[in-house]
């Protein structure tokens, strides 16, 4: 059994369902300590964080990742108990095999392997590792970066290891992430009978043509890594349960996927104009998730690329696709910012699972990373 496999079978089988770690942290701690990292847990409330670095130059390349996972789902639709982890036919199962247990222990055993053979590495290396990834965000990777931003620290290349790719291993690295934008709406009517709609303002009417203008508009045309803006509905509520009873109001629930093209600023504007304009009383509240970012071609980049095209032979397709990251909390500290995990299609199901020749190839292409990067002390790469 390789290293890597062996770790994330022992990370498995803590049940670290948000915000919970269940000791994962403290195992990786101990890892790290025994190769001369700085271990420095950063709790906060009731989320348990870790920031571990070997080295007091720069550059620092950091490795991030989360030790939660989501619920389990139906217990008797899974074939094995998702916190014993079972393999069959090749495949690893147990929640968080995917995303992103294996990632964790195959960035730490790269690590462990990269600093055997290079001692006296350039730069420095980082973990930031959290429990609050799957849950709020708020007190997780957003709550360490504002820690060592505070304390003049930055990171200059950050790899996640979040479940990147699609359908081989390192097929595809996200090089970015768009914004999320939410909205609680809240439509304001007048009660009623329905028969006498005259004497009622029916608040479900009132918003229908506002939400038509809202879902038929092409907010933009995206850019070359983006895709378009979209509005999404996520929840409509209405009504007494009376079928002769106009509602007195309405709420609901959406949501803005954009990028950097789009500011928060102008969304806002933009939906509140809409409403406005159709005659919608309304209360709306608003909820960032997480800002876009991009990292463009470059040191970090290029060097994961040509990681990845060591191990498989192919380049990996750049994406920003998918939801969002803890990666948008680490790119603002000036950081170049890249996503490199294992296959992403049974994440968050029953039976999530992973290939386990996947966990030693990611692993193989993290060492190709710290090697590219930090491998020779003579030769700084500049981020």
């Amino acid at each position: 059994m390789s290293q890597a496999l062996d770790l994330t079978r022992d990370l498995l089988t803590r049940r670290s369902i948000t915000p919970a770690d269940e000791g994962c942290q403290d195992l990786i701690a101990r890892r790290l300590a025994q190769i001369d990292f700085l271990i420095e847990p950063l709790p906060f409330g009731n989320v348990t964080n870790l920031w571990a670095r070997r080295g007091r130059t720069g550059p620092v390349l950091c490795f991030a990742g989360h030790t939660d996972v989501v619920p389990t789902g139906p217990l008797e639709e899974w074939q094995s108990d998702p916190f014993l982890p079972a393999q069959r036919d090749g495949l690893l199962y147990g929640r968080g095999a995917a995303d992103m247990k294996s990632g964790l222990a195959a960035m730490v055993t790269a690590v462990e392997e990269f600093v055997a053979t290079h001692p006296s590495h350039s730069g420095s290396i980082a973990f930031l590792i959290t429990s609050d990834e799957e849950g709020p965000s708020v007190d997780g990777t957003r709550r360490v970066v504002e820690t060592l931003r505070s304390r003049g620290e930055r990171i200059d290349w950050c790899v996640v290891g979040e479940p990147s790719s699609e359908a081989s291993v390192g097929d595809t690295i996200k090089v970015g992430r768009r914004g999320s934008l939410s909205g609680r709406l809240t439509v304001h009517g007048v009660q009623g009978h329905i028969a006498y709609p005259q004497l009622a303002e029916n608040p479900v009417h009132t918003l229908a043509p506002a939400l038509a203008e809202l879902v038929g508009r092409k907010w933009d045309e995206g850019t070359e890594h983006f895709g378009p803006t979209s509005f999404q509905v996520s929840n409509l509520n209405a009504g007494t349960g009376a079928p002769n009873v106009i509602p007195g109001e309405l709420k609901a629930r959406f949501n803005l996927r954009y990028s950097p093209m789009q500011t928060l600023s102008k969304l806002k504007t933009t939906v509140e104009e809409i409403l406005r304009r159709h005659g919608v009383r309304y209360t709306l509240e608003w909820f960032v998730s997480g800002e876009p970012f991009f990292t463009a071609p470059g040191v970090l980049s290029d060097a994961v690329g040509a990681a990845v095209a060591e191990v498989t032979g192919a380049q990996p397709k750049l994406s920003t696709g998918g939801g969002t990251s803890d990666g948008r909390f680490v790119a603002p500290l000036g950081a170049e910012v890249v996503e490199l995990g294992v296959v992403n299609a049974s994440i968050h199901k029953v039976n999530e699972c992973v290939r386990v020749a996947d966990i030693d190839a990611l692993q193989r292409m993290y060492v190709n990373v710290l090697r590219r990067l930090l491998g020779d002390p003579t030769k700084l790469r500049s981020p």
